[in-house]
């Protein structure tokens, strides 16, 4: 069959040449080496007839006429290398069109590069063949990873961060998977799978690969292969019955460039395919061909393969005339007795001039204008299209410039990606539906739904989903710089159970889910098997319990503004104050005289007396005045703030939390409760060393309230323990009665769970940090969610546990009064020694000190006649003014204060007759007053 289309070619060539002219062409031989048996060989043959055909009916006047000489590589690599020694050492060449496939061309090109003899090939497009590292070699095709970015555009379009590459085992296939996995990892697309096809793979084989692929969670897939394998490959794929909504498949520009040469079958299996290939302008030339060629039945739309050997054939006709060859040998033959062929190859004479020609020619063919940069084709534009029937609708371009848009005469950039680039789509299944939404398990709780609440619309069955949580979000994902579908799932343990937050998150490690949405928090053990975005709420484990007002019932309530301590303090400061009143009044104030039963009293008395300002002694003393001046100040504000505390007391309403501290809940053994499916119940168990007998599960604020009013010993608890946002809630309820006490056991807040190495991860943790940054925004969301703080109707009331006032607040005023009555009472005992003292010495210069200390006890306890006070007693008892009387008065004075020194000579009996005079003195001195 290949021989005779051979023949057939070679037969059309001549008849052209015939029809071409009698004049005689210089014919140059030119070399083709294509797998005639295969798609793209058996329509390059076609077009490269056409070729040769359409170039010397335009250009008749040209003196060169060039002949292919072709030859049949039969898809093997040995076979190409032979063909291409053959042509270069047999037919001597100038040119060699081909190989077909990049493992064909590695050895010819290289082949070529020894013997200086242009390759020129129009189908092997892996990136490994270089032409800049490859001399004499010329690709007139794109490279397969000019394509990269244009994919990786269209993936980020439609919000994919997940793909999985299938490709065939072949240099082409195998090469291009670096370039993608680097372009991936750019744009933060994950592939966590690559499915390798061998290229004589069976059904069998194909179909176990499929199944492998349907069992996995990402369903979008990147096809990689040439028409040969991939037709067969989506035939089998829709057996599997991979080709139905939910999936999405893209192919490279190696299949969907011939798709339309593929089966009829093979079409019908693609539907809602995406594929993206070189875009082709629509050219006057192009038209007339395309009329042309599809007069042949056999022949109906283009390929683009074709379009690129039609061309190719073009510029190597220009090149030929250019050079003006003569079809010659090839010098400097190489003499080898060794008898093989490569070392008796020589160099061509004409090869270099015709490569450099080549490389410079610049014309506009069928696939556009061709020009050779670094020595390929250069394509700008890609169109992307939609598998739809029997033919394919363009959706869009891209370029490098703008990106993907709907129609090349856009002018706006594309500022981000976003499907509002492309036309809708109709996807695997006849679906405008978007494939592989983001699947979010969201928890299906009955308690504290302002923070997420799950429930299905009866009247379109799709789940709605609210609450605080999904309404930050869908703000997080409207700042995000791509689309990202999704659908909401209620999470339901076996039909019915809600399930724990743990068996919840171990969903998406199970692939059941791609995300958790909700108030899930950020713990460590959970971090094990997915990765948290940061925290879009503060948050930490804290105490709740009830409040207690029993300090009215209290009948000692009137000792609870002041701490015990304080009650010490101040009796001890009144005591001492008191006493230092009586020392500095005693020998001056006959207020402060009398039996020693009276004396006491009197220090009590009037300590305590100025307590509420009510003492009746007279003050004579000035250093009496200094120091109750000091000491009427630190009165006044003792008993200002006394009053004040116990007037709170009675009439605040004061309360008391039940229990302030974890140990004593634990030491008593009273029961806790948490919140149900929460990890607060590790916690309490593994931290705080709860007894797991003593916990109790609660689901709703009002299970709360009625657990913490019964208490511990009546079916409730004594304390709950959850986290901050659900007690802020619950307190918002119930906002009397209630408080958060004890330590905060921190936590890192909630936030939304992904699996683990998922790039949506940055992407959403940095969108949340442009949320919560946005306090409007916030603002807005807790209020929808929560509402505005309530005030309680009752005023709510304080918590001020430790009302009772203690020593530290007034202990500056008790230094301040101290200071002053020991400064008084000191000064007042040194001037008295100092009076004193010596008198004590004449009587027994040399007695017993204590002696001396019981004498000057004794002149302590007497009047201090000197003083004005008792001066002015003597002038109300002589009330006349004549001279008699004063002298009288004067000398009964001295009399007294001789007998007083006459007393304390002469012994014990003086002393005690001194005194009785003294005593009898003071009663005449009272009866002559009262006179």
């Amino acid at each position: 069959m290949a021989k005779q289309k051979q023949m057939i070619h070679v037969l059309s060539f001549l008849f052209l040449v015939l029809l071409c002219g009698c004049e005689s062409k210089e014919e140059v031989r030119v070399g083709l080496v294509l797998d005639f048996e295969s798609v793209v060989g058996d329509l390059s043959s076609s077009y490269l007839s056409m070729a040769v055909s359409d170039f010397y009916a335009e250009n008749a006047n040209y003196k060169t006429r060039i002949s292919l000489i072709p030859r049949d590589s039969n898809h093997d690599v040995v076979a190409a290398a032979s063909a291409a020694i053959d042509l270069i050492d047999n037919e001597e060449v100038i040119a060699i069109i081909g190989p077909q496939s990049s493992s064909q061309a590695k050895f010819v090109i290289d082949l070529g590069g020894k013997v200086q003899v242009p390759i020129i090939s129009f189908s092997a497009t892996s990136p490994s063949l270089c032409p800049i590292e490859s001399p004499y070699f010329l690709r007139t095709t794109l490279d397969d990873s000019a394509q990269l970015k244009a994919i990786a555009a269209i993936v980020r379009a439609y919000g994919w961060r997940e793909i999985i590459l299938i490709y065939e085992d072949t240099d082409y296939g195998n090469a291009l998977t670096p370039y993608l996995t680097d372009i991936f990892q750019e744009y933060d697309t994950r592939m966590p799978y690559r499915s390798v096809i061998p290229p004589y793979s069976d059904e069998d084989g194909i179909s176990k690969e499929l199944e492998k692929l349907k069992a996995m969670s990402t369903k979008i897939f990147l096809v990689h292969m040439t028409a040969s394998i991939g037709s067969k490959f989506f035939v089998l794929a829709e057996q599997a019955g991979m080709m139905t909504e939910g999936y999405a498949w893209i192919v490279t520009d190696g299949l969907s460039s011939l798709l339309d040469p593929v089966s009829s079958i093979a079409i019908d299996s693609m539907q809602g395919v995406l594929g993206i290939r070189p875009y082709i302008p629509a050219l006057k030339k192009l038209e007339n061909f395309t009329a042309r060629w599809r007069k042949n039945d056999r022949l109906k739309n283009l390929n683009l393969f074709g379009l690129w050997a039609y061309d190719t054939v073009w510029a190597v006709a220009k090149a030929v005339e250019t050079v003006g060859i003569v079809q010659s040998g090839f010098l400097k033959k190489n003499v080898s007795t060794g008898g093989v062929d490569l070392a008796t190859l020589g160099i061509s004479e004409m090869g270099p001039r015709l490569f450099t020609t080549i490389l410079s020619t610049k014309f506009q063919g069928l696939s556009g204008n061709f020009t050779l940069v670094q020595g390929q084709l250069q394509a700008s534009t890609f169109e992307v299209f939609n598998v739809i029937g029997k033919t394919e609708r363009i959706i869009g371009y891209w370029t490098p410039e703008k990106g993907l848009s709907r129609d090349l005469n856009d002018k706006s950039i594309e500022l981000s990606s976003s499907t509002n680039t492309l036309k809708a789509a109709i996807w695997p299944g006849d679906t405008t539906d978007q494939p592989q939404k983001l699947r979010i398990g969201v928890p299906k709780r009955t308690g504290f739904s302002q923070f997420i609440d799950a429930r299905n619309d009866p009247q379109t069955n799709k789940t709605i989903v609210s609450g605080f949580c999904a309404d930050v979000f869908l703000e997080v994902v409207d700042k995000l710089p791509f689309p990202l579908p999704y659908e909401f799932i209620p999470y339901e343990k076996d039909g019915h159970n809600a399930g724990t937050y743990d068996e919840l998150l171990y969903e998406i490690y199970l692939q059941n889910y791609d995300a958790v949405v909700g108030d899930t928090t950020i713990v460590a053990n959970r971090s094990l098997y997915v990765d948290f975005t940061l925290p879009y709420t503060e948050s930490g484990v804290s105490m709740l319990v009830s409040m207690k007002d029993n300090e009215k019932k209290n009948i000692w309530i009137f000792l609870k503004p002041l701490s015990l301590d304080l009650w010490v303090t101040t009796s001890v400061v009144f005591i001492f104050t008191g006493l230092v009143i009586w020392v500095l009044e005693h020998r001056l104030n006959t207020d402060f005289r009398g039996p020693p039963d009276q004396q006491l009293g009197m220090i009590f008395w009037f300590s305590f007396s100025t307590l509420v300002f009510s003492q009746r002694e007279k003050i004579v003393s000035n250093w009496s005045r200094f120091v109750l001046i000091i000491w009427f100040f630190v009165v006044l504000i003792l008993t200002q703030s006394y009053t004040a505390s116990l007037a709170s007391m009675l009439t605040v309403k004061r309360l008391k939390p039940s229990f302030a501290d974890v140990r004593e809940i634990r030491n008593n053994g009273y029961y806790v409760g948490y919140q149900k499916d929460s990890f607060v119940k590790e916690l309490l168990t593994k931290q705080l060393y709860i007894d797991p007998s003593k916990l109790r599960a609660y689901t709703t604020p009002e299970e709360y309230h009625v657990a913490l009013s019964k208490g511990s010993h009546n079916g409730g608890v004594a304390a709950i323990f959850d986290e901050i946002p659900y007690i802020n809630v619950f307190l918002a309820k119930y906002c009397s009665g209630y408080t958060m006490v004890g330590p905060t056991y921190k936590t890192a807040g909630f936030g939304f769970a992904f699996a683990l190495k998922s790039p949506l991860v940055r992407y959403m943790s940095r969108s949340i940090l442009n949320v919560t940054e946005d306090e409007d925004k916030m603002e807005a969301i807790t209020l929808k969610n929560f509402g505005r703080p309530i005030t309680c109707e009752d005023g709510g009331g304080t918590t001020d546990y430790s009302g009772s006032l203690g020593v530290y607040s007034f202990g500056g005023l008790f230094i301040i009064t101290g200071v002053a009555s020991v400064s008084s009472l000191l000064i007042y005992i040194f001037q008295f020694l100092y009076s004193h003292w010596p008198a004590s010495d004449i009587g027994h210069p040399e007695g017993p000190f204590w002696s001396k200390i019981v004498e000057l006890a004794k002149h302590f306890d007497q009047k201090d006649l000197s003083s004005h006070i008792f001066k002015a007693d003597q002038a109300r008892v002589h009330p006349d003014n004549n001279p008699e009387s004063i002298e009288h008065s004067r000398h009964h004075s001295r009399t007294s204060n001789e007998g007083v020194g006459v007393g304390v000579g002469d012994g014990e009996d003086e002393i005690h007759s001194s005194s009785g005079n003294d005593d009898d003195t003071s009663a005449d001195a009272h009866n002559i007053t009262e006179v």
